[in-house]
Parts: C-alpha cells; sequence; structure tokens
C-alpha cells in the first residue's frame, strides 16, 4: 500500500512540474500574457504542495527500521526520482525569474521573442491543477509582484533540498534502476493513448520508411548505371565505324 500510495503522488509531482517547465518556454514569447505569469504561480505552488508531501511521506518511510530489504530498496529509487524532479524544479524556477525579470509585461522593456508559439497555456495549467477550467483572480501588476514571491520561493525550495539530504542519506550512484534507459519510450504496452505510446509508434514507422526508400534508391542507382554502359557502348561503336 506505501509503495502505491508514493508511486501516486510522485507521478502527480512529476506531472506538474512537467507542466511548468512546458509554461516556462512560453515565457517571454509572443504566447506571453498576464494569465500565463498566474498559471505559472499556480502550478509552481500546486509543485510545492507536492513536493512537501512526497518529502513527508518518504522520509517517513525511509527512517522506519522494521521495512523489508526490498521496500526499502523501492523507496530509496523514489527517492532518488524525487530529489531528481525537485532539481528541474528549481532550475526551471531560477530560469522563470530570470525570463520574468527581463520581460516585464506591465512596463515592457523588449520586444517578445517570435518563438513560433501559438495559442493559449490555459489547457497545460487546467492539466497541472486538476481542473477542467482555470480561473483567473490576478491584477495586472502580478508580473511584477510575482517576482518577489518567486525569489522567496526558489530559497525555500533550495532549503528544503539541503534539509532533505541531511535527514535522508541515500546515494543515487547506489540505487539499482528497475529498467533500461529509455525503456519507456520502446514499449507501447499499457500506455494507451498517452504521449509515450505516440511517441513509441512513430519512433517505429520511420525505420520501414527508411528500408523502402533505400530499396528504391537500389533500384534508381542500377537504371542510371545500366544507361550509361549503354551510351558508352553505342559512343564506342559510332566511333569505331567512323
Amino acid at each position: 500500500m506505501g509503495r502505491d500510495e508514493c508511486k501516486t503522488m510522485l507521478d502527480a509531482l512529476n506531472k506538474v512540474t512537467a507542466c511548468y517547465r512546458h509554461l516556462v518556454t512560453a515565457l517571454g514569447s509572443t504566447s506571453d500574457s498576464q494569465n500565463l505569469r498566474e498559471e505559472l504561480k499556480k502550478t509552481r505552488k500546486k509543485a510545492q504542495e507536492l513536493a512537501v508531501a512526497n518529502r513527508t511521506k518518504l522520509t517517513a518511510l525511509l527512517k522506519d527500521k522494521t521495512i523489508s530489504k526490498d521496500d526499502r530498496a523501492e523507496y530509496e529509487r523514489l527517492w532518488v526520482l524525487f530529489t531528481s524532479s525537485m532539481e528541474l524544479l528549481e532550475v526551471d524556477m531560477k530560469r522563470s525569474l530570470e525570463i520574468g525579470q527581463d520581460f516585464p509585461l506591465k512596463v515592457p522593456t523588449r520586444h517578445l521573442i517570435q518563438t513560433g508559439m501559438t495559442g493559449s497555456t490555459t489547457t497545460v495549467a487546467a492539466r497541472a491543477m486538476s481542473v477542467q477550467n482555470m480561473k483567473y483572480e490576478a491584477d495586472a501588476s502580478i508580473d511584477t509582484l510575482d517576482l518577489k514571491d518567486l525569489e522567496t520561493e526558489i530559497a525555500q525550495v533550495d532549503q528544503m533540498m539541503e534539509e532533505m539530504e541531511m535527514k535522508v542519506q541515500v546515494a543515487p550512484w547506489a540505487v539499482e534502476a528497475k529498467q533500461e534507459a529509455g525503456a519507456e519510450l520502446k514499449s507501447t504496452v499499457s500506455v494507451g493513448n498517452s504521449s509515450v505510446g505516440v511517441i513509441s509508434i512513430c519512433e517505429e514507422e520511420p525505420k520501414e520508411t527508411v528500408e523502402g526508400e533505400n530499396g528504391t534508391m537500389k533500384i534508381f542507382v542500377g537504371i542510371i548505371f545500366t544507361a550509361v554502359l549503354l551510351i558508352a557502348g553505342i559512343l564506342g561503336y559510332l566511333v569505331i565505324n567512323l
């Protein structure tokens, strides 16, 4: 029961941090807006709430001396995944701060960058918050006021990660992976309509296409080579007769 609960909590954190990273890529672009800044704020706060819940649960389990060896190995593996997710979140929060400072919306200091991204990010934010419709309540000064909160939250996340290292000492290199790197991208089993399944299918199809293209190219080269030989023979015959 503890394993399943930890995996569910970690999956939720990974989903939100992934959505946050996607939103950060729109900062400073023509897709940037007041709504995006509010979506970023809500998403990162949700990520921090999930991070605290994951830390509390995993810390308690890893400190339990009565758990089995297999359970401890699994919790240590989940702990490494959790810390990796936190590191990515911290990196994206710092990047969000830097870009937000360079591209204030209320008093623009430079033109937004045409990155090719278009449309709203509402769907991504709603997925992160697990809601159908996003509600926007922030005022027009969120792009500057939120930067102060973001600086504070970055310091809090950094402090939390330091505390995590002090409370639970798990060496990442000592944790064994349960599957090969990239195995989730190669397998189409039990992925349903997920993006992983789509990626896997898309990666398999080009192989057949490449093989077909190679075969066609060989035939084409053979035809050209035969034609060249025929033309050379005809020219040689004409030269001899003349």
